[in-house]
């Protein structure tokens, strides 16, 4: 299965279904391969459109 840079928050929901379909594929499979194209582009999307913000230092030591 080839994929593409995730656009929408279409593709983002299609891409954590099948993240979840092969979330235990061994490494160096095809499907491990897959998986981990998967998780780069998932965070990808993730980092634009859900970002998590620093903590700020002073308020993380109270």
């Amino acid at each position: 299965m080839s994929h593409k840079i995730i656009h929408t928050k279409k593709e983002y929901e299609a891409a954590l279904e099948r993240m979840e379909q092969i979330f235990h594929a061994e490494i160096g499979t095809t499907e491990g391969e897959e998986a981990n194209m998967l998780s780069l582009l998932i965070k990808d999307y993730e980092d634009i459109h859900y970002p998590i913000d620093k903590p700020d230092p002073l308020a993380a030591g109270n």
